[in-house]
């Protein structure tokens, strides 16, 4: 780009920013053209994808005039781009994280997630394998014709560089524990920030946590004597028991519940009958 042009540049970043209502920050670094033209076509129409350098970005940012949006300027990381949209930006991580494929590990990468081999059969003949596999503290025997790892182990934590050992027993198990995908950092939203870890939300997890949180608000209305609409019916339901139950343990006559007072005199009746027997 030319020295002339990058103020132009600068204004389109800043005029895209401040007609979006969710900004992200990516980080493109080793992401292949292939997989990001593949990830363009899948947010095609309500996604726009920018890319610059830092100082660029950084220029965009300083001029645009939402809320709070500077902080994404300490954010800029790796290959730095903009990902701007008005889409719930949850649904958004979600649609990028859905569409990661997996990818073979080289040495010093950063492993996204616990890298564990599991015990059981592979595929490799006796030999060198078995010293290879070693080296990173695999327990080994030959079954069958064919090398066995006897337990799981956990090869590398979450955040931890890939080293070359490692690099190769996982190319000989045809392991591939990296992910090609683009990498959403940081999201702006109405002047709050987001970071991957708030983004990165199980549904399920969510679903559970909300059937809690009822379970918890009813249990705290019927508990403590508080009616709503909801937990009215409950309640009723409540008292009826207890007062069924009050009514059958003190002989109290009444006509909802002359049929658990005749039982239970029955029942004591049986039991005088069986002592005196």
């Amino acid at each position: 780009m030319l020295k002339q042009d990058k103020p132009k540049r600068v204004d389109e970043l800043t005029n895209l920013i401040d007609n979006h209502s969710v900004i992200g920050i990516l980080n493109m670094h080793k992401l292949p053209s292939r997989a990001l033209q593949h990830i363009r076509e899948s947010v095609r129409g309500t996604t726009v994808i920018k890319m610059g350098k830092k100082t660029m970005i950084k220029k965009a940012l300083e001029k645009s005039k939402k809320q709070n949006i500077k902080i994404l300027e300490e954010k800029l990381t790796g290959v730095p781009a903009l990902m701007l949209t008005n889409e719930n930006p949850f649904k958004l991580y979600k649609l990028l994280k859905e569409n990661r494929t997996p990818a073979a590990a080289k040495p010093g990468d950063i492993a996204i997630k616990d890298i564990v081999i599991p015990k059981g059969p592979t595929s490799l003949p006796p030999g060198p394998s078995i010293s290879t596999l070693q080296k990173v503290g695999l327990k080994t025997s030959v079954q069958a014709g064919k090398i066995a790892v006897l337990q799981d182990k956990l090869v590398c934590k979450a955040g931890e560089k890939i080293s070359q050992d490692l690099t190769d027993v996982l190319s000989l198990l045809k392991m591939e524990p990296m992910e090609i995908g683009l990498d959403l950092v940081y999201v702006w939203e109405d002047g709050t920030i987001y970071g991957k870890s708030v983004l990165d939300v199980s549904v399920d997890d969510y679903i559970n946590e909300v059937i809690k949180c009822v379970q918890c608000g009813v249990n705290l209305s019927v508990n403590t004597g508080y009616p709503t609409k909801f937990t009215a019916p409950i309640m009723l339901q409540k008292a009826f028991i207890e007062a069924r139950s009050l009514a059958t343990n003190v002989d109290i006559i009444e006509k909802e519940f002359i049929e658990q007072v005749l039982a239970k005199a029955e029942r004591a009746a049986k039991s005088l009958e069986n002592k005196i027997s």
